[in-house]
Formats: C-alpha cells, structure tokens, sequence
C-alpha cells in the first residue's frame, strides 16, 4: 500500500520532518500545564499557523497537534470524552495546510505515551494500551491524516500495544523512542534493542528513530546505534535544539539555527532519512536545517569525536551498549517539545 511517505521516501534520499510543538506554542500564549489539544478547537487559527511554519521552512513532514491527545492524558483534563473529536480535528487542520501548500506534505498524526506505567507495577494492561491508541488513531484517521507518527515513548511494551492498535485501525506508521538515560531509554532500552524490538513487530512502522532526549550529541551517538545494526529500514533523527536553560522565567534552548543545520547534515550522514528537530527547535531553526540539508553533499558518517567537536559532548560516558554500562532509571514526565 501507497502513502504520501513511501511516495516521498521512493524519489528522494532525505526527507526533513517539523520541530517543536510545545515552545512554538508556549510562545502563542499557552500556559504551563494546559492541554496544547484544546488549542485545537479553541484556537484553530494558531494551530495552522504552527502547522505552516513548519510547511514554510521546508518541511515535509509535520506533526499534528495531539501528543497528548490520548484518554489517560486528557483526563488529566476532564476531556477523555473528547479523544476522537481533539484527534480529528487536529488532523483536518493539518490537512487543510498541506494540501494547500502546492506540494507534497505529509501530515503525521501525533501519538506520544499514555503517562501511565505497564503491571504489574502499574496500572496499564496491554489489552487497555491498545485500546487507548487505538482510540485516538481512529480520530487521526478520520481527519485525514496520511500516517501515524509514535513518539517520545520508553517502554518496549507501549510501543507493541501502539504498533497493534495502529494494525487495527489500518493505517501506516513511523515510531520513535526518547533515549535520555545514559543511552538508554527511561526504561533501560538502547538503541540494538529497539532494532530488534522493531524488526520483530507484526506491524513493523514504516521508519523508526529517536527524538527528544537530552540533546543533539546524544541523539546522534544513538542513530549511530542503529546504523551499526545494519538495518534497511529509514531511521529517524529528531533532535532538540540544544540544551534547555532557565531564563528570566523562561526556559530557552541555546542551540542557534546554525548549529542546528550542522545538526541536521551531520544526522544524515550518519544514517538518518527523516531529520527533524524536537525541543525548543523553532521556524528560524527549520529553515537553516533545510538550507543546509540542500547545500551541503552527503558525506562519510561522522565519527564521536566529530560529532563532541561540532555539537558539544556527551551526557554520559557510554550510549549503554557496553557490557558494563548497565541502566539508570528513572522516572520522569515529559511533554513533547
């Protein structure tokens, strides 16, 4: 089966996603701990204003304004009841951008983790993860859009419940996990276990990767990981613009655009397809990446130290593969972006 993306991913050797969802909205007025989802029917206007910032910078790829639009998230706001209708509309408004935009663009229905932690130390059954993603794929369905895009998830076992639940509603998917604990995700995977992990699913996801995380080096060190396995299947780069820091009330991330676009060249060469930002990544930041990714020839895949030289070092020592760089989990909630 066709779609947008295996159409875009047949005529070109990369393919530049969006950037951050949360700070592009902050900026527009959000407030901390409101849910961005409503935003969708009670300011449609400045979610397609996001959704064309990206499209304008050169994207070809956005993600629709429902990270959080599942029913264990949105109770959080008394608005569980309205899954499918904040997904829908989500989608449609991303539909209307890109097919008006003169080319081809891919609107990605966003699906971030439900919150909630898998039995036995938690309450999440299996059977109730896939329902709960199966809900709201049927609401980024029915808005129209081309794929589901999995993101910022941790656990082994919410990305199978997604894969299944996305089976169910029959639609194509792309799926990445946050690696932000040395290497390794919140709950103890690396980078050859995802690969593994996706390899073995029934309903494998059309590319996968990383985003998010703890910052570009970092990310980059992790879609080497994936590289290194051999894989045929397009990998993911979605990296945050920097590291955050706390400002005047604020917090900014310090990566400039122009080092967002070495960023951008150096995840291609080193085995990404998609590269898009995460975090802080904002329309100045799209638009250097994309200039770079056009300008600038594909090159021999960077080594760690090119990698530290151009982007900063590391947050740990290891990217948890050695055989003594064992975990260190724990746990803590994040919003996409």
């Amino acid at each position: 089966m066709t779609n947008a993306l295996s159409r875009l991913l047949d005529t070109r050797d990369w393919l530049m996603a969006d950037g951050a969802t949360g700070t592009n909205l902050f900026n527009m007025g959000l407030e901390a701990g409101d849910a961005p989802e409503l935003w969708n029917t009670d300011h449609p206007d400045r979610i397609k204003k996001l959704y064309k910032s990206a499209v304008d910078a050169g994207s070809d790829i956005f993600l629709t304004n429902s990270f959080g639009g599942n029913a264990s998230r949105l109770k959080l706001h008394d608005a569980q009841g309205r899954v499918r209708e904040l997904n829908r509309t989500a989608a449609e408004l991303g539909r209307d951008v890109a097919d008006a935009s003169g080319r081809v663009v891919v609107v990605a229905g966003s699906v971030g983790p439900t919150g909630d932690i898998f039995a036995p130390m938690g309450p999440l059954t299996h059977e109730l993860a896939v329902e709960i993603f199966h809900e709201q794929a049927e609401g980024l369905k029915e808005g129209g859009a081309d794929i589901l895009w999995l993101e910022t998830i941790s656990a082994a076992e919410e990305y199978r419940a997604a894969a299944e639940a996305f089976a169910l509603a029959g639609m194509p998917w792309c799926g990445t996990m946050s690696f932000d604990t040395a290497g390794r995700t919140m709950m103890g995977l690396t980078s050859a276990d995802m690969v593994t992990m996706v390899e073995a699913l029934p309903n494998p996801p059309m590319a996968f990767g990383a985003n998010c995380g703890v910052g570009a080096s970092d990310l980059l060190r992790t879609v080497l990981g994936f590289a290194a396995q051999g894989v045929e299947r397009p990998i993911i780069a979605k990296g945050n613009a920097g590291i955050p820091k706390y400002h005047d009330g604020h917090i900014h991330y310090d990566g400039t655009p122009e080092l967002m676009g070495e960023y951008a060249v150096m995840a291609r060469d080193c085995g990404a397809t998609i590269v898009g930002g995460c975090c802080g990544t904002m329309p100045d930041h799209l638009e250097k990446m994309h200039e770079a990714l056009q300008s600038q020839p594909r090159g021999p895949r960077p080594t760690l130290d090119q990698i530290t030289e151009v982007l900063g070092g590391f947050s740990s020592a290891a990217d948890g593969t050695g055989e003594d760089d064992g975990p260190k989990r724990q746990r803590r909630g994040r919003r996409r972006g």
